[in-house]
């Protein structure tokens, strides 16, 4: 479910990674219409229904509708909604995961977060 998803992460969820990651920058605002699956899909050399499943899973969790014979598109406070959602996986899921990396390697974060600044 997060913008940040890896190369180790099934397709769908890479490709909701991007769409949520379009929706957080504003690339996509309230009211705009998503690209179709087909589009979607034909640029990221994904299979349809997989573009369709990561769709879906926007539509699920109330950040889209669908437009019967028209498109997707993305609804009014999706941007926020979707931003707490990811802040909180983001808390929960990664950030337990990259401290203990950092532990692991003896990494100093007010270093590593200087050296981001730089």
């Amino acid at each position: 479910m997060t913008a940040l998803n890896g190369e180790d992460s099934p397709v769908y969820l890479r490709l909701r990674g991007t769409i949520a990651a379009g929706i957080l920058r504003g690339d996509f605002v309230a009211g705009d219409q998503l690209p179709s699956v087909r589009a979607l899909a034909a640029e990221h050399g994904a299979n349809p229904l997989t573009v369709a499943k990561a769709y879906q899973s926007f539509q699920d969790d109330g950040y889209v509708e669908v437009r019967r014979g028209v498109g997707m598109f993305v609804l009014a406070g999706a941007a926020e909604r979707l931003r707490v959602a990811e802040r909180d996986h983001f808390v929960t899921s990664q950030w337990p995961r990259i401290r203990d990396y950092i532990e692991l390697l003896g990494l100093d974060t007010g270093e590593l977060l200087d050296v981001e600044r730089a």
